[in-house]
């Protein structure tokens, strides 16, 4: 029996054949359908089409500015008829002046999707690839949850909406030589950012000191990244803004006057302590205080001190202090958060029994909070709770 091949088989059966059309796109039309696929996937997971908002995520304002360029692309809608299932392209959505005024590739470039004529023909170009530093940047940036106790951070987030609507606070570009510290607040992709807690230093693979973040934001999301992370997100965000600190006078200026007297630093202590109950409860447990000098010299022999539960410390913060009475400003700190004091007996190297004052089970952005009450004034209206872990008004 003659053996046939596919062809024959087909042949004599009466099917005919008839070749696959392959289309063949440009690279501006493959990178045109590859943005509105992004698009569909957005409208898939979340049942609607991208939206703007100053309270949504960076990534859903960057797909509802996308959609709406697209839909001005005057080959968009025959392109792409055929994927077009959902009909976002003949959604009614209101087109800013702004994007009328540009023409399509302007719009292109806007986006991201059209390539130079130069580059369109090089080999060399990866299509559709982001770098590693670009996807890092993007995942950092979109890799937020939702933080679970933000109740505790709303009233700090108000309190500076306030302050820079009176114009206590400012915001300034965020440039070099910035740093980012506890407490320090910034603007990055429309959203005010809160770091509120740090972990330890560690060495990057680039050789720069680094660490574990915990940045809270205003549409009440979080953030664990890192603090190299977070200055290439703030560097690459054109937009973003540190928010400077209030400025009370000679109290806690960014910058003393002529004639301010320096009267110290409030330093806020973190004990490396072995002891269970300090190991258990590390990242609560703050030692708060208030020196004329140098806050490294004030604990240089902290191992060797029961005052410092005998044990190196870690400097988490500090706050300059002008024409201040610093014995008065301890007993304020003593007084709000007298429901927290640490209650902890040790032994000295002698072996008799010390109970160290000025340690207290308190979060580091209540400290932070209760820093920018005295800056206000409104220290005295307000004690810790520690049932609620926040500062709350005097009775």
């Amino acid at each position: 029996m003659t053996t046939m091949n596919d062809d024959e088989l087909l042949a004599a059966l009466g099917v005919e054949v008839t070749p696959v059309k392959v289309v063949k796109r440009t690279p501006r039309e493959e990178r045109i359908i590859a943005g509105f696929e992004d698009i569909i996937r957005f409208y898939e997971t979340h049942g609607h089409a991208p939206r703007k908002g100053y309270d949504l995520d960076i990534f859903e304002r960057l797909y509802s500015v996308r959609l709406e360029q697209i839909r001005k692309l005057p080959e968009a809608h025959t392109l792409l008829a055929d994927i077009d299932s959902h009909g976002l392209l003949t959604a009614s959505n209101d087109i800013p002046a702004d994007i009328n005024a540009m023409d399509a590739d302007a719009l292109l470039a806007e986006l991201g999707i059209a390539d130079a004529e130069a580059s369109q023909n090089d080999m060399t170009v990866l299509r559709h690839v982001r770098s590693s530093a670009e996807k890092r940047a993007a995942e950092e940036i979109a890799h937020r949850e939702k933080c679970e106790d933000f109740e505790l951070f709303e009233d700090l987030f108000e309190r500076v909406e306030r302050e820079l609507k009176s114009g206590s606070r400012q915001t300034r570009p965020f440039g070099n030589n910035v740093s980012i510290e506890v407490g320090h607040w910034f603007v990055l992709s429309g959203q005010m950012a809160y770091v509120a807690e740090e972990g330890e230093d560690f060495d990057s693979p680039q050789g720069k000191k680094d660490a574990r973040l915990r940045v809270i934001f205003s549409n009440g999301t979080q953030s664990n990244m890192l603090r190299l992370s977070l200055v290439r997100a703030l560097y690459k965000d054109e937009t973003s803004r540190r928010i400077t600190s209030t400025d009370m006078g000679p109290l806690f200026g960014d910058a003393a006057e002529e004639d301010d007297i320096k009267s110290g630093t409030i330093y806020v202590l973190r004990s490396q302590s072995s002891h269970p109950f300090v190991t258990e409860h590390r990242e609560l447990i703050h030692k708060i205080g208030v020196t004329g000098g140098k806050v490294e010299t004030r604990i240089a022999n902290a191992a060797k001190d029961a005052t410092y539960l005998l044990a190196d410390v870690e400097i988490v913060a500090t706050y300059t202090l002008h024409n201040i009475n610093r014995t008065k400003l301890e007993n304020i700190f003593h007084r709000v958060f007298a429901a927290a004091q640490l209650d902890l007996t040790i032994e000295d190297r002698f072996g008799n029994p010390v109970k160290p004052h000025e340690w207290f089970l308190v979060p580091l952005y209540v400290i932070d909070e209760a820093v920018e009450r005295i800056r206000d004034g409104s220290i005295a209206e307000v004690a810790y709770s520690a049932e609620t872990a926040r500062l709350e008004p005097v009775a």
